[in-house]
Protein backbone atom coordinates (compact mmCIF):
# COMPACT_ATOMS: atom_id res chain seq x y z
CA UNK A 1 0.00 0.00 0.00
CA UNK A 2 1.20 3.28 -1.06
CA UNK A 3 0.51 7.35 -0.32
CA UNK A 4 1.89 10.39 -1.43
CA UNK A 5 1.42 11.63 1.55
CA UNK A 6 1.07 9.30 5.42
CA UNK A 7 -0.67 11.06 8.00
CA UNK A 8 -0.43 9.39 11.47
CA UNK A 9 -2.84 10.72 13.53
CA UNK A 10 -5.85 12.61 13.61
CA UNK A 11 -5.95 15.29 15.46
CA UNK A 12 -6.75 18.97 14.48
CA UNK A 13 -2.98 18.95 13.09
CA UNK A 14 -3.00 15.73 10.97
CA UNK A 15 -6.41 16.14 9.28
CA UNK A 16 -6.11 19.89 8.55
CA UNK A 17 -2.78 19.36 6.89
CA UNK A 18 -4.78 16.55 5.11
CA UNK A 19 -7.86 18.46 3.89
CA UNK A 20 -5.48 21.21 2.29
CA UNK A 21 -4.48 18.46 -0.07
CA UNK A 22 -5.90 18.82 -3.84
CA UNK A 23 -6.93 15.32 -5.74
CA UNK A 24 -3.61 15.00 -6.72
CA UNK A 25 -2.52 13.59 -3.81
CA UNK A 26 -2.81 10.37 -2.36
CA UNK A 27 -3.53 10.55 1.38
CA UNK A 28 -3.38 7.98 4.09
CA UNK A 29 -4.62 8.59 7.56
CA UNK A 30 -3.62 5.94 10.13
CA UNK A 31 -5.39 6.56 13.34
CA UNK A 32 -5.34 3.87 16.59
CA UNK A 33 -8.95 4.53 17.88
CA UNK A 34 -11.65 6.31 15.86
CA UNK A 35 -11.23 9.40 13.80
CA UNK A 36 -11.79 11.62 15.76
CA UNK A 37 -10.33 10.28 19.25
CA UNK A 38 -7.91 12.68 19.66
CA UNK A 39 -6.67 15.33 22.40
CA UNK A 40 -8.10 18.24 19.91
CA UNK A 41 -11.56 16.91 20.95
CA UNK A 42 -11.03 17.28 24.85
CA UNK A 43 -10.25 20.84 23.96
CA UNK A 44 -12.54 22.71 25.87
CA UNK A 45 -10.56 26.44 25.96
CA UNK A 46 -10.38 27.74 22.38
CA UNK A 47 -7.51 28.74 19.64
CA UNK A 48 -5.27 31.99 20.48
CA UNK A 49 -5.51 33.99 17.67
CA UNK A 50 -5.35 38.28 17.19
CA UNK A 51 -8.78 38.95 15.32
CA UNK A 52 -9.38 42.26 17.32
CA UNK A 53 -6.35 45.04 15.77
CA UNK A 54 -8.12 47.67 17.78
CA UNK A 55 -8.16 45.98 21.20
CA UNK A 56 -4.99 43.81 20.66
CA UNK A 57 -1.43 43.13 18.36
CA UNK A 58 0.23 40.80 17.74
CA UNK A 59 3.23 42.24 19.60
CA UNK A 60 1.09 41.59 22.58
CA UNK A 61 0.47 37.98 21.82
CA UNK A 62 4.10 37.24 20.80
CA UNK A 63 5.20 39.39 24.23
CA UNK A 64 2.54 37.03 25.99
CA UNK A 65 4.23 33.26 24.25
CA UNK A 66 7.63 34.62 25.34
CA UNK A 67 6.90 35.45 28.82
CA UNK A 68 5.14 31.92 29.48
CA UNK A 69 8.39 30.27 27.72
CA UNK A 70 10.36 31.52 30.26
CA UNK A 71 13.43 32.34 27.43
CA UNK A 72 13.17 29.22 25.71
CA UNK A 73 10.91 30.65 22.88
CA UNK A 74 12.56 30.75 19.46
CA UNK A 75 11.22 34.45 18.88
CA UNK A 76 11.38 34.42 15.05
CA UNK A 77 9.07 30.77 15.45
CA UNK A 78 6.42 32.36 17.76
CA UNK A 79 6.63 35.68 15.55
CA UNK A 80 5.58 33.67 12.43
CA UNK A 81 2.90 31.55 14.22
CA UNK A 82 1.17 34.42 15.28
CA UNK A 83 1.25 36.74 12.49
CA UNK A 84 0.03 33.46 10.60
CA UNK A 85 -3.37 32.98 13.28
CA UNK A 86 -5.89 34.85 11.31
CA UNK A 87 -5.48 32.68 8.23
CA UNK A 88 -5.72 29.56 9.17
CA UNK A 89 -8.51 30.83 11.34
CA UNK A 90 -10.46 31.57 8.34
CA UNK A 91 -9.63 28.37 6.69
CA UNK A 92 -10.86 27.06 9.46
CA UNK A 93 -14.13 28.62 9.11
CA UNK A 94 -14.10 27.83 5.26
CA UNK A 95 -14.18 24.08 6.64
CA UNK A 96 -17.17 24.59 8.43
CA UNK A 97 -16.06 25.58 12.12
CA UNK A 98 -18.64 27.53 13.94
CA UNK A 99 -16.46 29.87 16.64
CA UNK A 100 -18.25 31.79 18.99
CA UNK A 101 -20.05 34.99 17.90
CA UNK A 102 -21.48 37.53 20.42
CA UNK A 103 -25.28 37.42 20.50
CA UNK A 104 -26.04 41.36 20.19
CA UNK A 105 -23.76 40.82 17.13
CA UNK A 106 -23.50 38.01 15.25
CA UNK A 107 -20.48 39.60 13.13
CA UNK A 108 -17.61 40.04 15.73
CA UNK A 109 -16.16 36.84 17.84
CA UNK A 110 -16.83 36.67 21.63
CA UNK A 111 -13.21 36.06 22.41
CA UNK A 112 -12.14 34.56 25.85
CA UNK A 113 -9.32 35.13 27.95
CA UNK A 114 -6.58 32.45 30.08
CA UNK A 115 -3.63 32.31 32.30
CA UNK A 116 -0.91 34.82 30.95
CA UNK A 117 -2.54 36.38 27.79
CA UNK A 118 -3.11 40.34 28.68
CA UNK A 119 -5.86 40.41 26.07
CA UNK A 120 -8.95 38.76 25.46
CA UNK A 121 -8.10 36.83 21.72
CA UNK A 122 -9.21 33.12 22.19
CA UNK A 123 -11.81 31.70 19.93
CA UNK A 124 -14.24 29.21 21.48
CA UNK A 125 -17.12 27.46 20.57
CA UNK A 126 -18.71 27.56 24.29
CA UNK A 127 -15.88 24.89 25.58
CA UNK A 128 -16.40 21.91 23.42
CA UNK A 129 -14.33 23.71 21.35
CA UNK A 130 -11.83 20.98 19.91
CA UNK A 131 -14.89 18.83 19.61
CA UNK A 132 -16.31 21.27 17.51
CA UNK A 133 -13.25 22.10 15.03
CA UNK A 134 -12.88 18.00 14.81
CA UNK A 135 -16.47 17.67 13.62
CA UNK A 136 -15.69 20.16 11.03
CA UNK A 137 -12.45 18.76 10.07
CA UNK A 138 -13.73 14.83 9.78
CA UNK A 139 -16.65 16.21 7.82
CA UNK A 140 -14.42 18.02 5.13
CA UNK A 141 -11.86 15.40 5.15
CA UNK A 142 -14.80 12.39 4.47
CA UNK A 143 -15.49 14.56 1.18
CA UNK A 144 -12.58 14.52 -0.39
CA UNK A 145 -11.61 11.10 -2.16
CA UNK A 146 -7.88 11.55 -2.29
CA UNK A 147 -7.82 10.68 1.46
CA UNK A 148 -8.39 7.47 2.66
CA UNK A 149 -8.58 6.80 6.45
CA UNK A 150 -7.71 3.87 8.55
CA UNK A 151 -9.68 3.67 12.07
CA UNK A 152 -7.81 1.14 14.50
CA UNK A 153 -4.24 0.93 13.64
CA UNK A 154 -1.86 1.80 15.65
CA UNK A 155 2.07 2.37 14.26
CA UNK A 156 4.73 0.39 15.54
CA UNK A 157 7.69 1.70 13.99
CA UNK A 158 8.68 4.12 11.06
CA UNK A 159 11.04 1.94 7.99
CA UNK A 160 14.07 4.10 7.29
CA UNK A 161 16.72 4.03 4.64
CA UNK A 162 19.02 3.72 7.31
CA UNK A 163 17.51 0.49 8.48
CA UNK A 164 17.31 -1.16 5.54
CA UNK A 165 20.22 -0.43 4.36
CA UNK A 166 19.51 1.69 1.13
CA UNK A 167 23.38 2.77 0.41
CA UNK A 168 22.20 4.84 -2.38
CA UNK A 169 20.01 7.43 0.18
CA UNK A 170 22.46 9.95 1.49
CA UNK A 171 20.30 10.53 4.37
CA UNK A 172 18.11 8.68 6.66
CA UNK A 173 15.07 9.32 5.11
CA UNK A 174 11.89 7.70 5.98
CA UNK A 175 9.75 5.14 3.28
CA UNK A 176 6.93 4.61 5.22
CA UNK A 177 5.90 2.43 8.24
CA UNK A 178 4.63 -0.55 10.02
CA UNK A 179 0.94 -1.02 11.63
CA UNK A 180 -1.39 -3.13 13.63
CA UNK A 181 -4.58 -3.91 12.76
CA UNK A 182 -6.40 -3.43 16.34
CA UNK A 183 -9.43 -5.33 14.68
CA UNK A 184 -7.61 -8.25 13.45
CA UNK A 185 -4.00 -8.93 14.60
CA UNK A 186 -2.82 -8.27 11.17
CA UNK A 187 0.55 -6.13 10.38
CA UNK A 188 0.61 -4.08 7.52
CA UNK A 189 3.23 -2.03 5.73
CA UNK A 190 2.79 1.02 4.07
CA UNK A 191 5.09 3.11 2.12
CA UNK A 192 4.75 7.04 1.48
CA UNK A 193 6.87 9.42 -0.13
CA UNK A 194 6.19 11.04 3.14
CA UNK A 195 5.28 10.68 6.77
CA UNK A 196 3.71 12.99 9.04
CA UNK A 197 3.53 12.04 12.70
CA UNK A 198 0.36 14.26 14.36
CA UNK A 199 0.02 11.64 17.04
CA UNK A 200 -0.20 14.15 19.64
CA UNK A 201 1.63 13.90 23.58
CA UNK A 202 2.08 11.53 26.05
CA UNK A 203 0.07 12.47 29.03
CA UNK A 204 -0.55 8.60 29.92
CA UNK A 205 2.82 8.44 30.78
CA UNK A 206 1.68 9.86 34.20
CA UNK A 207 -0.47 8.51 36.71
CA UNK A 208 -3.14 11.59 36.64
CA UNK A 209 -3.46 13.22 33.23
CA UNK A 210 -6.13 15.10 31.48
CA UNK A 211 -5.36 13.05 27.88
CA UNK A 212 -7.35 10.37 26.56
CA UNK A 213 -6.39 7.06 26.89
CA UNK A 214 -5.07 6.92 23.25
CA UNK A 215 -2.06 9.46 24.51
CA UNK A 216 1.04 7.17 25.13
CA UNK A 217 3.81 8.90 23.05
CA UNK A 218 3.60 6.80 20.42
CA UNK A 219 4.48 9.42 17.53
CA UNK A 220 7.66 10.58 19.74
CA UNK A 221 8.84 7.04 20.33
CA UNK A 222 8.59 5.70 16.46
CA UNK A 223 10.59 8.65 15.48
CA UNK A 224 13.24 8.64 18.07
CA UNK A 225 13.58 5.47 17.30
CA UNK A 226 14.36 6.01 13.49
CA UNK A 227 16.85 8.54 14.60
CA UNK A 228 15.36 11.73 14.88
CA UNK A 229 16.45 14.62 17.51
CA UNK A 230 13.85 15.06 20.23
CA UNK A 231 14.08 18.43 22.07
CA UNK A 232 13.21 19.95 25.72
CA UNK A 233 11.31 16.49 27.03
CA UNK A 234 11.74 17.74 30.82
CA UNK A 235 8.96 20.37 29.96
CA UNK A 236 5.45 18.50 30.82
CA UNK A 237 3.18 21.11 31.62
CA UNK A 238 0.79 20.23 34.39
CA UNK A 239 -3.04 21.41 34.14
CA UNK A 240 -3.85 23.57 37.31
CA UNK A 241 -7.55 22.14 37.12
CA UNK A 242 -8.64 19.11 36.63
CA UNK A 243 -12.44 18.02 38.26
CA UNK A 244 -11.11 16.18 41.80
CA UNK A 245 -14.10 13.78 42.16
CA UNK A 246 -13.84 10.01 42.31
CA UNK A 247 -15.94 8.56 39.77
CA UNK A 248 -14.55 11.65 37.24
CA UNK A 249 -12.23 10.10 34.74
CA UNK A 250 -9.63 13.71 35.05
CA UNK A 251 -12.30 15.68 33.54
CA UNK A 252 -10.95 18.90 32.95
CA UNK A 253 -11.97 22.25 34.04
CA UNK A 254 -11.01 24.91 31.77
CA UNK A 255 -8.64 27.77 32.06
CA UNK A 256 -11.00 29.71 30.60
CA UNK A 257 -13.29 29.81 34.17
CA UNK A 258 -10.42 31.42 35.55
CA UNK A 259 -10.46 34.10 32.64
CA UNK A 260 -13.99 34.91 33.68
CA UNK A 261 -12.87 35.72 37.12
CA UNK A 262 -13.26 32.45 38.86
CA UNK A 263 -11.00 32.26 41.75
CA UNK A 264 -8.99 29.72 43.53
CA UNK A 265 -9.48 29.02 47.38
CA UNK A 266 -7.88 27.22 49.63
CA UNK A 267 -11.28 24.90 51.64
CA UNK A 268 -10.84 27.41 54.57
CA UNK A 269 -11.50 29.94 51.63
CA UNK A 270 -8.45 32.00 51.17
CA UNK A 271 -7.49 33.14 47.79
CA UNK A 272 -3.98 31.69 47.93
CA UNK A 273 -2.94 33.13 44.23
CA UNK A 274 -3.22 36.46 45.30
CA UNK A 275 -0.29 36.80 47.38
CA UNK A 276 2.01 34.58 44.78
CA UNK A 277 1.43 36.28 41.31
CA UNK A 278 0.16 40.09 39.54
CA UNK A 279 -2.55 38.04 37.61
CA UNK A 280 -3.80 35.89 40.71
CA UNK A 281 -5.50 32.97 39.86
CA UNK A 282 -4.53 33.60 35.76
CA UNK A 283 -1.16 33.06 36.34
CA UNK A 284 0.50 30.90 33.96
CA UNK A 285 0.05 27.47 34.41
CA UNK A 286 3.44 26.19 36.24
CA UNK A 287 3.14 28.45 38.59
CA UNK A 288 -0.92 27.81 39.62
CA UNK A 289 0.28 24.21 39.16
CA UNK A 290 3.57 24.14 41.81
CA UNK A 291 1.24 26.58 44.15
CA UNK A 292 -1.35 24.07 44.30
CA UNK A 293 0.99 21.17 44.71
CA UNK A 294 2.65 23.53 47.21
CA UNK A 295 -0.36 24.00 48.98
CA UNK A 296 -1.88 20.49 48.75
CA UNK A 297 1.27 18.96 50.51
CA UNK A 298 1.32 21.91 53.35
CA UNK A 299 -2.68 21.61 54.43
CA UNK A 300 -2.36 18.22 53.80
CA UNK A 301 -6.19 18.90 52.19
CA UNK A 302 -7.19 16.61 49.09
CA UNK A 303 -7.63 19.37 46.49
CA UNK A 304 -8.46 23.22 46.29
CA UNK A 305 -11.31 24.69 45.21
CA UNK A 306 -12.23 26.82 41.64
CA UNK A 307 -14.58 29.35 42.84
CA UNK A 308 -17.26 30.56 40.31
CA UNK A 309 -20.34 31.69 42.50
CA UNK A 310 -19.79 35.18 41.24
CA UNK A 311 -21.55 34.05 37.96
CA UNK A 312 -25.03 33.48 37.51
CA UNK A 313 -26.22 30.29 36.52
CA UNK A 314 -27.62 31.22 33.19
CA UNK A 315 -24.58 32.81 32.20
CA UNK A 316 -22.26 29.51 32.87
CA UNK A 317 -24.63 27.00 31.47
CA UNK A 318 -24.31 29.46 28.23
CA UNK A 319 -20.91 30.20 28.59
CA UNK A 320 -19.54 26.76 30.24
CA UNK A 321 -22.19 24.26 28.97
CA UNK A 322 -20.47 21.00 28.97
CA UNK A 323 -18.68 21.73 32.37
CA UNK A 324 -21.69 23.37 34.49
CA UNK A 325 -23.72 19.56 32.89
CA UNK A 326 -21.04 17.27 33.59
CA UNK A 327 -20.42 19.14 37.70
CA UNK A 328 -23.68 19.07 37.95
CA UNK A 329 -23.85 15.27 37.43
CA UNK A 330 -21.46 15.06 40.01
CA UNK A 331 -23.69 16.98 42.17
CA UNK A 332 -21.65 20.27 41.76
CA UNK A 333 -24.39 23.38 40.99
CA UNK A 334 -20.85 25.64 40.25
CA UNK A 335 -23.01 29.03 40.38
CA UNK A 336 -23.92 27.71 43.78
CA UNK A 337 -20.41 25.93 44.79
CA UNK A 338 -16.90 25.91 44.80
CA UNK A 339 -15.62 23.24 42.42
CA UNK A 340 -12.95 20.99 43.56
CA UNK A 341 -10.03 20.67 41.78
CA UNK A 342 -6.13 18.95 41.44
CA UNK A 343 -3.67 19.34 39.01
CA UNK A 344 -2.61 16.53 36.08
CA UNK A 345 -0.50 16.10 33.37
CA UNK A 346 -1.77 17.66 30.43
CA UNK A 347 0.48 18.94 27.71
CA UNK A 348 4.38 18.43 26.07
CA UNK A 349 5.59 21.56 25.30
CA UNK A 350 8.99 19.36 23.94
CA UNK A 351 9.31 16.21 21.55
CA UNK A 352 10.39 16.05 18.30
CA UNK A 353 12.62 18.80 17.04
CA UNK A 354 11.32 20.47 13.41
CA UNK A 355 12.25 23.72 11.52
CA UNK A 356 9.73 26.02 10.74
CA UNK A 357 8.33 23.83 7.91
CA UNK A 358 7.41 21.02 10.60
CA UNK A 359 10.54 19.01 8.95
CA UNK A 360 12.06 16.58 11.56
CA UNK A 361 15.86 15.62 11.25
CA UNK A 362 14.96 12.91 9.33
CA UNK A 363 14.16 12.75 5.60
CA UNK A 364 11.04 13.41 4.56
CA UNK A 365 9.41 12.72 8.18
CA UNK A 366 7.42 15.82 9.32
CA UNK A 367 5.89 16.26 12.81
CA UNK A 368 2.95 18.89 13.59
CA UNK A 369 1.12 19.37 16.57
CA UNK A 370 1.53 18.38 20.09
CA UNK A 371 4.09 15.34 19.07
CA UNK A 372 6.57 18.46 17.47
CA UNK A 373 9.16 20.88 19.54
CA UNK A 374 8.98 23.97 17.11
CA UNK A 375 10.54 26.52 19.57
CA UNK A 376 7.04 28.14 19.69
CA UNK A 377 6.60 27.24 23.46
CA UNK A 378 9.73 26.66 24.87
CA UNK A 379 9.45 25.60 28.66
CA UNK A 380 5.71 27.21 29.22
CA UNK A 381 3.09 26.25 26.92
CA UNK A 382 0.66 29.81 26.99
CA UNK A 383 -2.82 28.52 26.93
CA UNK A 384 -4.60 27.92 23.89
CA UNK A 385 -1.13 28.28 21.61
CA UNK A 386 -1.51 24.24 20.77
CA UNK A 387 -4.72 25.17 18.35
CA UNK A 388 -3.33 27.68 16.53
CA UNK A 389 0.34 25.54 16.70
CA UNK A 390 -1.35 22.55 15.06
CA UNK A 391 -2.74 24.79 12.03
CA UNK A 392 -0.21 26.92 11.26
CA UNK A 393 2.62 23.89 11.33
CA UNK A 394 -0.20 21.66 9.47
CA UNK A 395 -0.21 24.55 6.80
CA UNK A 396 3.78 25.05 6.72
CA UNK A 397 4.03 21.20 6.15
CA UNK A 398 1.79 20.86 3.55
CA UNK A 399 3.89 24.00 1.83
CA UNK A 400 6.43 22.40 2.21
CA UNK A 401 5.48 18.42 0.87
CA UNK A 402 3.82 19.98 -1.90
CA UNK A 403 6.64 21.62 -2.90
CA UNK A 404 8.82 18.12 -2.80
CA UNK A 405 6.60 16.27 -3.89
CA UNK A 406 6.25 18.36 -7.49
CA UNK A 407 9.55 18.68 -7.77
CA UNK A 408 10.45 15.31 -7.25
CA UNK A 409 7.71 14.45 -9.97
CA UNK A 410 5.73 12.69 -7.64
CA UNK A 411 2.99 14.62 -8.81
CA UNK A 412 2.11 16.97 -11.55
CA UNK A 413 -0.34 19.90 -12.62
CA UNK A 414 -1.93 17.87 -14.86
CA UNK A 415 -1.72 14.68 -12.76
CA UNK A 416 -5.30 13.28 -11.59
CA UNK A 417 -4.43 11.07 -8.19
CA UNK A 418 -4.38 7.60 -9.37
CA UNK A 419 -5.65 6.83 -5.92
CA UNK A 420 -9.36 6.67 -4.08
CA UNK A 421 -10.61 5.20 -1.89
CA UNK A 422 -10.02 1.90 -2.79
CA UNK A 423 -6.79 1.99 -4.62
CA UNK A 424 -3.10 3.74 -3.80
CA UNK A 425 -1.02 5.48 -6.41
CA UNK A 426 1.74 3.25 -8.13
CA UNK A 427 5.08 3.60 -5.58
CA UNK A 428 8.16 4.26 -7.47
CA UNK A 429 10.18 3.80 -4.25
CA UNK A 430 11.86 0.66 -3.47
CA UNK A 431 9.84 -2.41 -2.43
CA UNK A 432 9.43 -2.37 1.54
CA UNK A 433 9.67 -5.79 3.90
CA UNK A 434 6.65 -6.95 5.16
CA UNK A 435 6.79 -7.18 8.78
CA UNK A 436 7.81 -10.31 10.58
CA UNK A 437 6.71 -12.28 13.42
CA UNK A 438 9.12 -14.99 13.76
CA UNK A 439 6.29 -17.53 14.52
CA UNK A 440 5.36 -15.76 17.88
CA UNK A 441 2.55 -16.65 20.10
CA UNK A 442 0.59 -14.62 22.36
CA UNK A 443 1.73 -13.60 25.59
CA UNK A 444 0.73 -16.24 28.61
CA UNK A 445 1.64 -13.35 31.39
CA UNK A 446 -0.55 -10.29 30.76
CA UNK A 447 -0.17 -9.31 34.12
CA UNK A 448 3.45 -8.09 33.54
CA UNK A 449 2.40 -5.49 31.27
CA UNK A 450 -0.32 -4.01 33.25
CA UNK A 451 2.19 -4.48 36.04
CA UNK A 452 5.02 -2.77 34.37
CA UNK A 453 2.18 0.05 32.69
CA UNK A 454 1.17 0.87 36.39
CA UNK A 455 4.66 0.84 37.73
CA UNK A 456 5.90 2.95 35.63
CA UNK A 457 3.14 5.26 35.54
CA UNK A 458 3.14 5.32 39.11
CA UNK A 459 6.93 6.55 38.91
CA UNK A 460 7.21 9.05 36.79
CA UNK A 461 3.69 10.94 39.25
CA UNK A 462 5.77 10.15 42.30
CA UNK A 463 9.51 11.03 41.33
CA UNK A 464 9.17 13.28 38.15
CA UNK A 465 5.94 15.11 38.53
CA UNK A 466 5.41 18.67 39.24
CA UNK A 467 8.31 18.92 41.79
CA UNK A 468 11.33 17.42 41.15
CA UNK A 469 14.80 16.66 42.85
CA UNK A 470 18.28 14.71 41.66
CA UNK A 471 17.22 11.76 44.23
CA UNK A 472 13.65 11.82 42.87
CA UNK A 473 14.74 11.71 39.55
CA UNK A 474 17.96 9.54 40.15
CA UNK A 475 15.55 6.74 41.18
CA UNK A 476 13.03 7.15 38.33
CA UNK A 477 16.03 6.88 36.33
CA UNK A 478 17.03 3.20 37.62
CA UNK A 479 13.39 1.88 37.82
CA UNK A 480 12.58 2.85 34.28
CA UNK A 481 16.14 1.57 32.93
CA UNK A 482 14.74 -1.99 34.42
CA UNK A 483 11.56 -1.60 32.85
CA UNK A 484 12.59 -1.18 29.39
CA UNK A 485 15.01 -3.95 30.21
CA UNK A 486 11.80 -6.19 30.61
CA UNK A 487 9.43 -4.58 27.83
CA UNK A 488 12.37 -5.07 25.70
CA UNK A 489 12.44 -8.58 26.71
CA UNK A 490 8.97 -9.25 26.40
CA UNK A 491 8.70 -7.45 23.17
CA UNK A 492 10.99 -9.89 21.04
CA UNK A 493 9.40 -13.28 22.98
CA UNK A 494 5.49 -12.57 22.09
CA UNK A 495 3.36 -11.76 19.55
CA UNK A 496 2.56 -8.14 19.43
CA UNK A 497 -0.30 -6.09 21.01
CA UNK A 498 -1.64 -2.66 21.35
CA UNK A 499 -0.97 -2.70 25.35
CA UNK A 500 2.38 -3.79 24.29
CA UNK A 501 3.29 -1.02 21.82
CA UNK A 502 2.11 1.08 23.87
CA UNK A 503 3.55 0.31 27.15
CA UNK A 504 6.86 0.21 24.98
CA UNK A 505 6.65 3.63 23.81
CA UNK A 506 5.49 5.29 27.09
CA UNK A 507 8.13 3.64 28.88
CA UNK A 508 10.99 5.23 25.87
CA UNK A 509 8.99 8.55 26.54
CA UNK A 510 9.42 8.29 30.05
CA UNK A 511 13.20 8.04 29.67
CA UNK A 512 13.66 10.36 27.36
CA UNK A 513 11.76 12.97 29.88
CA UNK A 514 13.49 11.42 32.60
CA UNK A 515 17.21 12.21 30.85
CA UNK A 516 16.94 15.81 30.01
CA UNK A 517 15.46 16.82 33.62
CA UNK A 518 18.57 15.30 34.85
CA UNK A 519 20.60 17.19 32.14
CA UNK A 520 18.92 20.67 33.29
CA UNK A 521 20.76 21.66 36.47
CA UNK A 522 18.23 24.84 37.21
CA UNK A 523 14.20 25.76 37.65
CA UNK A 524 12.67 26.98 33.98
CA UNK A 525 9.21 26.92 32.92
CA UNK A 526 7.79 23.73 33.90
CA UNK A 527 10.73 22.15 35.42
CA UNK A 528 10.95 22.45 39.15
CA UNK A 529 14.08 21.18 40.72
CA UNK A 530 14.23 21.73 44.21
CA UNK A 531 18.08 21.73 44.33
CA UNK A 532 18.55 23.83 41.89
CA UNK A 533 14.97 26.65 42.58
CA UNK A 534 16.64 29.38 40.74
CA UNK A 535 17.16 29.94 36.85
CA UNK A 536 20.70 29.80 35.08
CA UNK A 537 19.99 31.84 32.20
CA UNK A 538 24.13 31.57 31.76
CA UNK A 539 24.21 27.58 31.55
CA UNK A 540 20.88 26.67 30.59
CA UNK A 541 19.29 29.12 28.18
CA UNK A 542 19.05 26.80 25.32
CA UNK A 543 17.10 23.85 24.65
CA UNK A 544 17.56 20.64 25.73
CA UNK A 545 18.39 18.16 22.29
CA UNK A 546 18.89 14.30 22.86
Amino acid sequence: MHFNVLVIGSGIAGLSLAVRFDESVSVGIFTKKEEAESNTNYAQGGLAAVMNLNKDSYEKHIRDTLTAGDGLCDENIVRMVVEEGPGVVQDLLSWGVKFAKHSENNKEFDLGREGGHSERRVLHAGDITGREIERALVDTSREKSNIKIFENHIGIDLITARKLKIEKERENRVLGAYFLNKNTGEVITVSADIVVLATGGAGKVFLYTSNPDISTGDGIAMAHRAGAKIENMEFYQFHPTILYHPEAKSFLISEALRGEGGTLRLKDGTPFMDSVHPLKSLAPRDIVARTIDFELKRTGDECVYLDMTHKSREFLEKRFPDIFKTTLSFGIDMSKKWIPVVPAAHYLCGGILTDENGLTSVGGLYAIGEVACTGLHGANRLASNSLLEGCVFAKKSYEAAQRFLKESGKISESKAASTSNSEAVKNENPPLPEWKDFGLTGGDEMIVVSHNWDELRRTMWNYVGIVRSDKRLERAKRRIDNLLYEIKEYYWNFKITTDLLELRNIAEVANLIITSAILRKESRGTHYNIDYPEKDDKNFKHPTVL
